[in-house]
C-alpha cells in the first residue's frame, strides 16, 4: 500500500469521525483486487447524515489536493460511494449496510486497525 493511499485514508477517516460516522471499517484490498488499494466503510443514521459525511470527505480530500474521480449515490443517499482512484469511501446508511455487508463480501482484504 503506497504513503499516498495511507494519507488519503488517514483524511478520509478524520472527516468520517468529524461527523460522527458509525463502524469505520478499513479494508485493504490491494492483494484481492486492482480497483483500489483501499475501501473505507463507514455508516450514518440518516439521508442528512449520510450526505453530510460524503461532504466533509470529498472537501477535507479536496483541499487536500486528492479530488474525488466519482460520486455516485449521493441523492438517494443509501449508499454512497466516492471514488479517489487509490480509495474508495463507502458510507451506508443502516439499512443498505446490513444488506450489502461489504465487509462479507471483500473478506479476502484485510482489515486494517491503524494507519
Amino acid at each position: 500500500m503506497e504513503d499516498r493511499s495511507k494519507k488519503m485514508a488517514k483524511l478520509a477517516i478524520e472527516a468520517l469521525e468529524d461527523k460522527k460516522a458509525d463502524e469505520i471499517r478499513v479494508l485493504d484490498i490491494s492483494e484481492v483486487s486492482v480497483i483500489a488499494d483501499l475501501f473505507i466503510i463507514a455508516g450514518g443514521s440518516n439521508k442528512n447524515q449520510v450526505q453530510a459525511l460524503c461532504d466533509n470527505v470529498t472537501e477535507k480530500l479536496g483541499r487536500a489536493g486528492f479530488p474525488e474521480n466519482h460520486i455516485e449515490g449521493y441523492d438517494t443517499a443509501g449508499w454512497i460511494l466516492i471514488d479517489f482512484g487509490d480509495i474508495i469511501v463507502h458510507i451506508f446508511d443502516k439499512e443498505n449496510r446490513t444488506l450489502y455487508d461489504l465487509e462479507r463480501i471483500w473478506r479476502d482484504g484485510k482489515v486494517i486497525e491503524t494507519l
